[in-house]
């Protein structure tokens, strides 16, 4: 394992293994009457986040008290920030303050290997999401719910699954990180949108583009639907709400049409009525609760491995370290 989790791309496919497996085996903990570990215990973790999140943020804070870390949740808002403090001086107080890991989520790309990168901090970086750029805990944890469903069992890939991800990839952090993730892990993926929302230069990704969701749908093991991110668009990228959902949105006829194992996903929030439906969001073949609860395992595995059991594959790491393993650490 490396120092930082900063991007999907940065990951193996023996890295992104260790980690899925590693989550495997803490998803029991789930459970048990009682959840924690002493893995993480007199480590302090804090959860600086500059945009608002539920799902994220929670999920971290849920698996870094399970794992008996001590929790502290920065928020910009209400904060220093919100008088003008740099990002380099809130790292600065936090390392002063003896911070061990830090989770960041900023509305800038770039900020996470920003503060990986710098001196300002000497604990692990995890990325939480940054701006447009990537989500690497969310493209984890969605590829060890896809591998859940389509592949089950420890030290298993996703090598010739089918994935589409639907929607604004343009203003997606998930879908990049996802195709980096699931192309690592052998898996084929098609991007389907609107012209409009793909990013430039999207011929030298590692996936194929489709503008027709009806034809690819037929074919895949695995749909993952994304929201349209108004609050990132300056511009209109199409005519109508009733248009997208009509061209690009999930509904019970479209359902009907993918293989009778094939799952549907969504990163969250959903928008019902646009993207997706309600009957298909409620749909047994929909994961959105499982991914969830995924979310919590995978994000332990992410805090166990890089503060608890890592041996760092980066020479800026002061010194190896090992635990045990989660099985002996439970």
């Amino acid at each position: 394992m490396k120092r930082h989790l900063v991007s999907a791309a940065d990951l193996s496919r023996d890295d992104a293994l260790l980690i899925l497996d590693t989550a495997e085996e803490l998803a029991q903990l789930s459970g048990r009457a009682v959840k924690k570990l002493p893995t993480l215990r007199g480590r302090t973790v804090v959860n600086l986040f500059f945009e608002d999140s539920t799902r994220t943020k929670t999920s971290f804070e849920v698996a870094e008290k399970r794992l008996s870390a001590d929790v502290i949740n920065f928020s910009a808002k209400g904060s220093s920030v919100s008088k003008g403090e740099s990002l380099k001086d809130t790292a600065l107080t936090l390392q002063a303050m003896g911070a061990d890991a830090v989770v960041i989520r900023h509305h800038a790309s770039g900020a996470a290997a920003r503060l990986a990168g710098s001196d300002w901090l000497h604990g692990s970086v995890i990325n939480a999401g940054d701006g447009t750029h990537e989500h690497p805990t969310q493209a984890l944890l969605d590829a060890f719910t896809m591998r859940r469903h389509l592949n089950p069992g420890l030290g298993r890939d996703l090598a010739g699954r089918k994935i589409a991800i639907v929607g604004d990839i343009l203003h997606s952090r998930v879908a990049r990180s996802n195709v980096h993730l699931l192309t690592t892990l052998g898996a084929e993926v098609t991007f389907v949108a609107p012209p409009t929302l793909l990013p430039i230069g999207i011929d030298t990704w590692p996936c194929q583009v489709s503008y027709d969701l009806d034809a690819v749908l037929p074919k895949v093991d695995a749909v993952m639907m994304l929201r349209v991110q108004r609050e990132r668009m300056n511009a209109a990228f199409f005519p109508t709400e009733r248009e997208y959902s009509r061209r690009y949105g999930l509904d019970g006829l479209r359902l009907a049409t993918m293989p009778e194992h094939a799952i549907v996903m969504h990163p969250g929030p959903m928008v019902r009525g646009m993207e997706i439906t309600a009957d298909v969001a409620d749909s047994p073949r929909c994961t959105v609760v499982e991914q969830v609860a995924n979310g919590v395992s995978v994000r332990m595995a992410v805090l166990y491995l890089l503060l608890g059991g890592a041996v760092f594959a980066d020479s800026s790491a002061d010194s190896a370290r090992t635990t045990d393993t989660p099985e002996a650490a439970q």
